[in-house]
């Protein structure tokens, strides 16, 4: 998400309490964050979900927003955290889903198109690495989904530049080795 000057100016703006700069960066914003949303989440009503998720979030966390890194970086990491949790709320409502109900199961690669299959199959590959290790994890989605280069990742994390780089290789090895196993069944 590359946004404009202006964009960056009504965002400190909002976040030092100015409400109608906040009505109108939500404004600005929104088409930029359903794209990046969709580009995470296979389905366009859940991309919907996590671009709302992450506009509320936006308007209820801007304060936190201090202006050090540039507000579209700031909102590459909401939107993708929205994006995520999204995911993992639509997981955990289908795995509770009642035993009458048809049970939600992962997608037959026959009948799902190849992109959408591969995206639920890496969110379930960030998914494990994010609980298995979620400092690689936060590296790689800065790397990999928010398109930030390594040096913005590393002052993100405040880690060297050396360890970010490495941890989002191993992260990646990871996920590599998560679809890998994945699609050995097909």
């Amino acid at each position: 998400m590359a946004l404009d000057e202006t964009t960056e100016e009504l965002a400190r703006a909002a976040a030092q309490g100015d409400h109608r700069a906040l009505g109108e960066l939500l404004r600005r914003i929104e088409p930029d964050v359903l794209r990046h949303c969709g580009r995470i989440l296979p389905y366009h009503q859940d991309a919907e979900e996590a671009c709302q998720d992450t506009l509320l979030a936006v308007a209820r966390n801007i304060g936190r927003f201090e202006g050090r890194a540039r507000f579209s970086t700031w909102l590459h990491i909401v939107t993708a955290n929205c994006a995520r949790t999204t995911y993992r709320s639509l997981k955990r409502r289908a795995a509770e889903q009642s035993s009458d109900e048809l049970p939600l199961q992962k997608p037959d690669v026959r009948r799902v198109s190849v992109i959408a299959g591969s995206r639920l199959d890496l969110l379930d590959a960030m998914e494990a690495l994010e609980a298995d290790k979620p400092e690689l994890a936060q590296a790689l989605v800065l790397r990999d989904i928010c398109q930030l280069d390594y040096a913005e990742v590393a002052d993100q994390l405040s880690i060297p530049l050396g360890t970010a780089k490495s941890r989002i290789h191993q992260a990646r090895k990871y996920v590599q080795s998560a679809l890998g196993d994945a699609y050995s069944g097909l």
